[in-house]
């Protein structure tokens, strides 16, 4: 299925986009540094501008003094002999200083400053170039920009960057047992979460979602939504089973291309690989325990290799022992959800309700029994930043 993927989901064509909405894109092409950053020598902190030699010798019992340039002077940015001339952080360096004095080196009073510290040419200034060399290479293609990515080409004067487009996900949800949160419902209904979950996943990994088609579990309603154009990939939620209303992987043979239905991967033996009216699709299991299984291992990897991103799994990776057995059935690959409990590793339940409880899962390979305790094994970890 691995290999299936990654033959059907290459890079999308580049695209340029305005740099304030490039964030999470993947970068087409290198950019280098149009220009020298900062473009002149610069104040990096607030104070006072002055020829760092004038000021040797100045300390808090033999302070220096220096006069404050007049209004006219301090238009033109230049400092007279003998002169002190007030800056904050950013500004560019008057002509004739080239070092800064702090403000709290500094007492000012009737027209003249006196300095208490002695500070050489070039301390607390920003060197011209000093950021950014021109022609340096700022970033690499193949990079996923985040926001200070952003606010680096910004400080050269980047407007729009040149991407990877990000593919057009549409997200098909079946079964005439759902109802959306919100609406009235049969005691025979069940609320629909997959949209929800998958929503959330899709904005991690780079996709752009195109529409969300709820349909009943009626062959018609859901040819439509497989045909519609406009996607690039389509995952359809439900109906990917062997039951009487069970109409998803045989649509997708009807109208276009199932290569693969039916996997050896617990909880999600049902989900499937295929193709459509020129859309990569993937089937999904309507349980959420066994959809999220399916699109981690499956659809993720699609959308993120469109996006041109890695088919690897965004998730940080730990090593921990094995506290309570894990238990797998050989000739299966297991996306087995996890707890860390004293740091050691035990595992949930399938489903929902466990997903929410998860600090992550492991994969247990089709070769493989399981795990006895005191096994060290990898983790990928569900977790922000803080956790």
């Amino acid at each position: 299925a691995w290999q299936w993927i990654d033959l059907h989901a290459g890079p999308l064509p580049s695209d340029r986009v305005d740099l304030i909405e490039a964030h999470g894109h993947v970068l087409a092409t290198a950019i280098c540094a149009p220009m020298v950053v900062p473009p002149v020598d610069r104040a990096a902190v607030d104070g006072y501008a002055v020829p760092g030699m004038a000021t040797l010798g100045a300390g808090a019992y033999h302070p220096l003094v220096f006069l404050l340039p007049m209004e006219a002077a301090l238009e033109h940015s230049a400092a007279s002999a003998g002169a002190a001339v007030p800056v904050t952080a950013g500004m560019p360096l008057p002509q004739g200083t080239d070092a800064i004095v702090p403000a709290a080196f500094a007492e000012e009073s009737d027209g003249q400053v006196e300095v208490t510290a002695a500070f050489a040419p070039g301390e607390n200034v920003v060197r011209r170039g000093m950021a950014v060399a021109q022609g340096a290479c700022l970033l690499p293609a193949g990079r996923r920009l985040r926001w200070h990515d952003l606010a680096l080409l910004s400080s050269v004067g980047s407007e729009q960057v040149g991407v990877i487009r990000q593919p057009r996900i549409r997200l098909v949800v079946t079964g005439s047992e759902l109802v959306a949160a919100g609406q009235r419902h049969r005691f025979d209904q069940v609320f629909e979460t997959n949209s929800v979950m998958l929503r959330g996943l899709l904005a991690r990994d780079g996709g752009r979602l195109e529409n969300i088609w709820r349909t009943q579990d009626d062959r018609t309603a859901i040819r439509n939504a497989l045909l519609a154009a406009g996607a690039d990939i389509i995952l359809i939620s439900g109906g990917s089973g062997l039951g009487r209303n069970d109409y998803t992987a045989e649509l997708v043979a009807e109208e276009g291309e199932l290569a693969l239905h039916g996997l050896a991967l617990e909880p999600a033996s049902s989900a499937g690989l295929g193709r459509i009216g020129g859309a990569l699709l993937v089937l999904l299991p309507g349980d959420p325990g066994a959809c999220l299984c399916a699109y981690e291992v499956l659809g993720a990897r699609a959308v993120r290799l469109m996006g041109g991103g890695s088919a690897n799994w965004p998730y940080a990776k730990l090593q921990a022992e094995v506290g309570k057995k894990i238990v797998s059935s050989p000739g299966r690959t297991d996306y087995c959800l996890v707890r860390l409990v004293d740091g050691c590793i035990e595992p949930c339940p399938s489903g929902l309700y466990a997903a929410s409880r998860a600090d992550g899962f492991i994969v247990v390979p089709e070769a493989c029994e399981g795990y006895p305790p005191g096994v060290e094994i990898t983790v990928y970890r569900y977790a922000f930043c803080d956790d």
